[in-house]
């Protein structure tokens, strides 16, 4: 694994315009940056990343079973009781998932290790899946990358596969999408989920949440009083289940994308869960419910809130100093502390792998980096390539 320099496409903007990729800059920084890459042996790829990140979904999956069938441990995810009954319903109804990002801590020579499982809302799938994969057939094509140069992306075809499991498995043949207004980032999101939708034969249409109201029937519904049957959101699930509307989840007929035991995958406490119950494991870090616990038994461990979003409201503690930290709105439910595993550096940058499961099926990986310590939601995005 090693960072490499590279000649930028000379019309990139341009082309990102063009393509709907509007938020390639942001606040006036860089988030696409294609003046370098990253680049993995195909050994790298499918024994370091691939192979760990379907054995991280399978204990995530054994754990979700675990949480629903323990209130004890229910408990620590600070999921208003009302619904854990109808999250387990889900559960033991084997609602289908669409996708989600493991984020890993992956050096190139040790084994990765995982962060956290954003199983609910992750987004960065638009430049992962498609326009990552343009840069590599472009710079190719211009004799900037040698002839043959692969990617471990899979994404887009996974995803247009997994809908069309679902339309014939489930018979979804109809599916809403949703995402927040004001949003690029999570429209960009949404409508490539809806154009891998429409590869797959999916009849599809888009609202924004803040438009869904409940029509004549007490049924979820659009600006024009149209039910849904079917609906992927863009919308957190710990933000849903304390909406004014939360309540009529528990009526509703609608068929949630991502499904609602995946309140349980996306929240943080799920990280100390799997410690309990694989203590030890080589792609796991120690992690705990009491920073207590955590200060007895590590030199540094980074306080994550229950609940937050790109790299929000958290901190590294080391020798009992905070050495790094970052702000936002988050923190109100708790934490958990979690051994810290200082993310690798490659010149000033400090990177992060994204490992998109779709399915179960690992389908590729994304990459991040920052100067700072805690990779946030304006960290770089950069490309990869599996060398030859």
């Amino acid at each position: 694994m090693r960072r490499v320099t590279i000649t930028e496409r000379p019309d990139w903007k341009e082309l990102a315009e063009e393509y709907g990729f509007h938020f390639h800059t942001m606040y006036g920084e860089p988030y696409w940056q294609e003046s370098a890459y990253y680049e993995f042996s195909l050994e790298q790829v499918e024994a370091d990343l691939e192979d760990p990140s379907e054995q991280l979904q399978t204990l995530c999956l054994e754990a979700v079973d675990e949480v629903l069938n323990r209130e004890s441990w229910l408990q620590h995810f600070q999921i208003p009781e009302q619904y854990w009954d109808w999250i387990k319903h889900s559960w033991e109804r084997k609602d289908p998932s669409l996708y989600s990002r493991f984020d890993l801590c992956y050096d190139g020579k040790s084994d990765a290790k995982l962060l956290e499982n954003n199983a609910d809302t992750p987004t960065s799938l638009y430049e992962s899946g498609f326009w990552q994969w343009l840069w590599l057939e472009q710079q190719i094509e211009r004799g900037a990358l040698p002839s043959g140069s692969d990617q471990f992306n899979s994404l887009q075809d996974k995803l247009i596969e997994r809908f069309h499991q679902m339309r014939n498995q489930y018979g979804l043949n109809q599916l809403a999408f949703s995402s927040c207004l004001d949003t690029e980032e999570d429209r960009a999101t949404v409508q490539y989920l809806q154009d891998c939708a429409t590869e797959a034969g999916i009849k599809n249409t888009f609202c924004y949440v803040e438009e869904i109201g409940l029509n004549e029937d007490q049924q979820f519904c659009d600006h024009k009083g149209t039910g849904f049957h079917n609906m992927f959101k863009l919308y957190p699930w710990e933000f849903m289940l304390r909406e004014e509307f939360g309540p009529h989840l528990l009526l509703d007929q609608c068929q949630w994308f991502e499904p609602p035991w995946k309140a349980i995958l996306s929240n943080k406490a799920i990280l100390p869960i799997l410690w309990k119950m694989f203590p030890g494991h080589k792609h796991l870090l120690p992690a705990f419910f009491s920073e207590k616990e955590a200060e007895e038994s590590l030199d540094a461990y980074v306080k994550k809130p229950i609940f937050s979003r790109e790299g929000a409201n958290i901190s590294i503690i080391k020798h009992g100093q905070e050495i790094a930290a970052s702000y936002g709105p988050y923190g109100e439910e708790g934490f958990i502390y979690q051994a810290y595993q200082e993310l690798p550096k490659f010149e000033d940058n400090y990177t992060l792998i994204g490992s998109w499961i779709v399915g179960n099926q690992a389908a590729g990986i994304s990459i991040r980096e920052d100067k700072e310590l805690i990779t946030q939601d304006l960290s770089r995005y950069l490309p990869h390539v599996i060398r030859n």
